[in-house]
């Protein structure tokens, strides 16, 4: 059993986008600029986003981080978006999901540019990666690609299970699996909440991508002898003895299954930092203009 570390692939990556852009400065380019849109305080956005802001750091990318009050209204902020979408020096811009309850997540989705919609979660992007076009893919999906891909993973005829049918995690995972390419050619099959006999269907899986948003809900007799699995879960479990009173626990029961597996992707450490190499990744893809000339 090989546990994926998603740290050091993530930091291989990071490494890469750097070499990148010390590259762009010695020729004179410009620098890649991504910029992220906070409403409100939500303490798990403000944690994602100062990590975006670090990571832009490191690489060597200019980053704007946009605050705006939990209070703004819709017209507001989409103004705000129309800024960042003529603002010819930033490359590609996220706006933080969730939205304050006021605010239509899938009308400021929409009015990001598509060329400027580095999260990939435009219809425009979204139709491009169906169709197998050149595409900026949502950053976690994009980041388990990557994972399958850097530790050579043969995807190729096997029978691919995703848990989870959201538009940011499993639909798109279930499209990339099946599309036509390496990693990619599987046989794919999708569970969620309304799925019947799902162990069944579980245990037929070579590779197994759960994203249900359930603590330890993939148990060990959910899965095969050698398959692969990938813990897309993130979730916070009591643990009293712990400084903050919680852990992070991923959709699968890491302990239980793992002793199963071919290959186990743990959480935290596993999918987490590749979905934020992967945004940097689209960022470097914008400011390359690779996607949309």
């Amino acid at each position: 059993m090989t546990i994926i570390d998603g740290k050091q692939t993530a930091q291989k990556i990071r490494q890469e986008l750097t070499e990148q852009v010390q590259q762009i400065k010695a020729n004179g380019g410009k620098v890649p600029h991504l910029a992220a849109v906070l409403v409100g305080n939500d303490t798990a956005s403000e944690t994602y986003v100062r990590n975006k802001v670090k990571d832009c750091e490191q690489v060597g990318f200019n980053s704007t981080l946009v605050r705006l009050d939990e209070s703004i209204s819709e017209e507001e902020l989409l103004n705000e978006v129309h800024k960042l979408n003529n603002n010819s020096d930033v490359d590609g811009f996220i706006v933080q999901l969730p939205l304050p309850k006021h605010i239509n997540d899938e009308k400021i989705t929409f009015a990001i540019k598509a060329e400027k919609d580095v999260d990939g979660f435009h219809p425009v992007n979204v139709g491009r990666m169906a169709k197998g076009l050149p595409s900026y893919v949502a950053a976690t999906p994009l980041g388990i690609m990557q994972l399958l891909e850097r530790y050579q993973i043969k995807t190729e005829g096997k029978h691919c299970v995703v848990i989870g049918r959201s538009d940011i995690v499993g639909t798109p995972m279930s499209l990339l699996m099946s599309r036509k390419s390496n990693p990619g050619n599987s046989t794919v099959t999708i569970c969620h909440s309304r799925t019947k006999n799902m162990a069944e269907i579980t245990r037929e899986a070579d590779i197994l991508i759960a994203a249900i948003g359930k603590a330890h809900f993939v148990t060990a007799d959910m899965v095969k002898e050698g398959a692969v699995v990938i813990d897309v879960g993130i979730n916070r479990v009591d643990a009293p003895e712990r400084p903050r009173g919680y852990k992070l626990v991923g959709d699968v029961h890491f302990e239980a299954v793992a002793e199963k597996c071919s290959y186990i992707t743990p959480v935290p450490g596993g999918v987490g930092p590749m979905t934020r190499a992967a945004l940097l990744y689209n960022a470097m893809l914008a400011a390359k203009k690779e996607i949309h000339p």
